[in-house]
């Protein structure tokens, strides 16, 4: 097959590549150069050097995508919009959608590739002449709960080839392989833009002020940076009056952005939740029944959760929660059956 992988600098794409190749595929490395911020040092030239490197070791052609107006349009744009509203946004999984298996696939498919290939902990399987999404064997990098968004005819023209291994196995192939990057460390910021905390990032696209830290009682006992920057449960990144106070944990459980005040409690499960609402519902695996059972996962690396879920329309589901969990507005839910994705949607 002509496959064009999505290269981003790092040792995943790099070894799906080689493993690509080595299977007899004719591989295309494609480097996807977004929109980047003025003010944080530029990250995407030299991942698109390392990208360039790989493709001389492995010996393969490469080309460029431009997609910042995409990026910035739908990325930015969605993620500006939604922390001005209050909410926590998940980039990742929308950049998955929109970005890497939206407008390069579209691309991909209109310059002749067969498939499109990228370095996901995932795994694409076939059952019953559908394509269905699974947990990568490797849980501890397991990258599923970004790709909820994605629709059977994605995974149709998509390849995972990391979904099996694990991340030391991969670090060793590309020593093997001599590959350049071998020895890179993984990106650990926003996706694509870089090392850049989201704090710094949001404060230059949305109208952030100082506020009040309230107790539970509605006492102002701290000041913050701005209500729209944090998210329920967290415990870092305000300011308590007192020293007393200071001295133990606090966490945030709830905020206003119209009042620019966040609410915090000693008592961290006062955060957490048994019933959600979820939004803007898509299914992978098909339309369920109209109660389904099956196991949550509200945040990444976050142990699932066994739920209930009841329809409320076509596009919102309430869910009842086995045990109690952070449900920040914004962020993703996804529902498991095993290891294999049924759907999510945003948590309202």
């Amino acid at each position: 097959m002509r496959v064009y992988v999505g290269l981003s600098g790092g040792v995943d794409s790099a070894v799906a590549a080689a493993l690509l190749k080595k299977a007899g595929h004719t591989v295309v490395g494609c480097f996807i150069k977004i929109w980047q911020p003025e003010f944080i040092e530029c990250a995407w030239r030299k991942d698109r050097v390392d990208a360039m490197r790989v493709c001389v070791a492995l010996g393969i052609p490469m080309r460029e995508l431009d997609l910042s107006e995409e990026y910035k349009r739908d990325i930015v744009g969605y993620m500006r919009e939604a922390y001005a509203m209050g909410c926590t946004p998940n980039p990742d999984a929308l950049c998955n959608r929109s970005i890497k298996f939206g407008a390069f696939a579209a691309w991909a498919r209109r310059e002749g590739a067969e498939c499109i290939a990228t370095g996901h902990y995932a795994r694409i399987l076939q059952e019953g002449g559908r394509h269905a999404l699974y947990r990568g064997k490797d849980l501890q990098k397991d990258q599923s709960y970004f790709l909820w968004m994605l629709r059977e005819r994605d995974l149709a023209f998509a390849q995972f080839p990391l979904g099996g291994m694990r991340k030391s196995d991969v670090r060793a192939l590309a020593k093997r392989y001599a590959l350049p990057v071998a020895d890179k460390p993984d990106s650990q910021g926003l996706c694509f833009v870089g090392e850049v905390s989201m704090r710094d990032f949001l404060s230059r696209f949305i109208r952030v002020e100082k506020g009040s830290v309230l107790d539970e009682s509605g006492r102002s006992i701290g000041a913050h940076d701005g209500a729209a920057l944090y998210t329920i449960g967290q415990r870092h990144g305000f300011r308590l009056f007192s020293r007393e106070a200071a001295s133990v944990p606090a966490y945030v459980s709830s905020t206003s952005v119209s009042d620019n005040t966040i609410t915090v409690t000693r008592d961290r499960e006062r955060c957490m939740t048994t019933c959600v609402t979820i939004r803007s519902m898509h299914w992978l695996a098909g339309e369920p029944p109209r109660f389904l059972h099956a196991h949550a996962q509200l945040r990444y690396r976050e142990a699932p959760v066994g739920v209930a879920c009841t329809r409320v329309n076509d596009s919102a589901f309430q869910l009842q929660l086995e045990k109690p969990r952070i449900a920040a507005r914004g962020q993703s839910l996804v529902l498991y059956e095993g290891e294999r994705i049924l759907g999510g949607g945003i948590i309202a």
